[in-house]
């Protein structure tokens, strides 16, 4: 980047052109603090034009470009780069049109999860999406990581919801995927842009789907004494054909933190907490909630609680979504991770973590989107200590390699960033990732989106490949490795 191109972006976007050290170093990293890097210069365009604009100066300079929505991002997707543009979304937060009679809100992607749902309460309606960061994170964001939440295993993950998007090519041209429709013709590009992290494009607009309100609503708080217990319950249920609008498990450092916190009336006895929420019609959950009962006291729940009103749910729910600021009340610092497994070997799992804590000599707390397997331990440790560092990405990285052994994926919800980017060296094939890397060419045959995210090189994985052979084996000769 010399001086023309920053005369260039100044033209541009004036003063929200950020250069100098003590204001570029606030968008460091995003929420995986681990990971730190200034960035070169930070921009924060108003208008579509502008946007486009220093898209196509950085494409003409050939000049690195990462986007970043709210940084609430937890595989480092958003890390700057130290030559590079930090493109700032935060200014795109208006909610373009709301569109009642299909069901259809078009938003800026600085919006944020919840304000949606806010904008249309009146209407009757909702966006299901809802990540516990949903105060704070962003829908492009949501759309660059897929990201899900506790209400995922009924209505799905962001890419499930969301009709259209604008796109701006790294050239800085427009075009759209997808339709107000439930169908359009062509390849689907919708679905491959979810989940892209800003490799592909530079997503300014998102028509979403909205909900009716559901008829009648159920939670239901079970406590266990074992966490096997409860992990086998959630397939229990599954088994009954009970299709819960949010199935979600903590064990007794998360339920302890929480309740700690917000006070949700959590029982802090417990090894393992389920929440269950049913919805539809009055009957049709009833009728679950009669099935609901019969599992859990089929599979020893110790504890029982249906919420009375909508304040007692509420404050259910309080608890797991505030769980993760609770658990940092733990430790000075803790590491979130994010593989997701077949539902059958959740016990088995749970279990492994449980020794790999005591190995590697660090605390971890558990939640998880049960019902669809999404893990997110937490690991807990110190970020002052480079030893408790090492430790904690080593003890990650095989939490990773253990949802690829039992048939699982590295990451449900939060990317792959720069965090995961080995482990997708054990994930697919040269041959797949050579796909990959063919579909970003088609894309973005420069490569200045996000560079260095998501897709290793193979050279990369041939090197990871070497060093995983020994990773660790001289320091934990008896741990067993997947």
């Amino acid at each position: 980047m010399d001086a023309e191109f920053f005369r260039q972006l100044r033209v541009i976007c004036g003063d929200n052109v950020v250069t100098d050290d003590a204001r570029r170093r606030v968008f460091e990293s995003d929420g995986l603090t681990m990971k730190r890097q200034s960035p070169g210069v930070v921009v924060l365009p108003e208008t579509l034009a502008e946007l486009r604009a220093v898209v196509a100066l950085c494409h003409e300079h050939g000049v690195p470009l990462v986007p970043r929505g709210a940084g609430t991002g937890l595989s480092g997707g958003a890390l700057p780069l130290a030559s590079g543009v930090l493109l700032v979304m935060s200014k795109f937060n208006r909610v373009l049109e709301i569109d009642a009679e299909n069901r259809l809100a078009r938003v800026e992607p600085g919006v944020t999860n919840l304000s949606i749902s806010e904008a249309v309460r009146d209407l009757g309606l909702y966006y299901a999406p809802d990540p516990s960061s949903q105060v704070a994170c962003t829908i492009g964001g949501n759309v660059a990581e897929n990201s899900g939440g506790v209400h995922c295993l009924k209505y799905g993950l962001t890419v499930n919801n969301v009709r259209q998007l604008k796109v701006v090519s790294p050239e800085g041209e427009i075009y759209m995927v997808g339709s107000d429709a439930l169908d359009n013709p062509g390849f689907d590009l919708l679905a491959l842009l979810h989940g892209s992290e800003g490799l592909l494009g530079i997503v300014v607009e998102i028509t979403v789907a909205l909900l009716p309100k559901a008829e009648s609503t159920r939670v239901v708080m079970a406590g266990f004494d074992a966490v096997e217990a409860a992990a086998n319950c959630v397939a229990d249920i599954i088994a009954s054909n009970i299709l819960p609008a949010g199935l979600e498990m903590m064990d007794q450092p998360s339920i302890r933190a929480a309740e700690a916190f917000v006070s949700a009336g959590y029982p802090t006895e417990a090894a393992a907490l389920l929440l269950c929420e049913l919805d539809g019609t009055a009957g049709d959950v009833e009728a679950m909630l009669t099935r609901l009962t019969a599992c859990l006291e089929r599979n020893q729940a110790t504890k029982i609680e249906i919420a009375v009103d909508a304040g007692h749910r509420e404050r259910l729910w309080q608890g797991r979504k505030a769980t993760f600021p609770a658990v940092g009340r733990l430790s000075p610092d803790y590491y979130c991770m994010d593989g997701t497994i077949p539902r059958r070997h959740l016990a088995a799992v749970l279990g492994r973590i449980a020794e790999l804590s005591r190995e590697y000599g660090l605390g971890v707390a558990n939640v998880f989107h049960a019902g669809d397997g999404n893990l997110h331990p937490l690991i807990l440790y110190d970020g002052s200590e480079p030893e408790q560092v090492a430790r904690a990405e080593a003890f990650g990285a095989d939490i990773l390699e253990l949802s690829i052994e039992v048939g699982g994926t590295i990451t449900g919800e939060h990317g792959v960033g720069v965090e995961k980017i080995d482990q997708m060296c054990l994930q697919f094939t040269p041959e797949t990732l050579s796909v990959f890397h063919g579909i970003k060419t088609a894309f973005d045959a420069e490569g200045i989106l996000n560079p260095g995210k998501a897709v290793p090189t193979l050279n990369r994985c041939a090197e990871f490949g070497a060093m995983h052979v020994h990773r660790g084996e001289d320091r934990f000769p008896h741990l067993e490795r997947f």
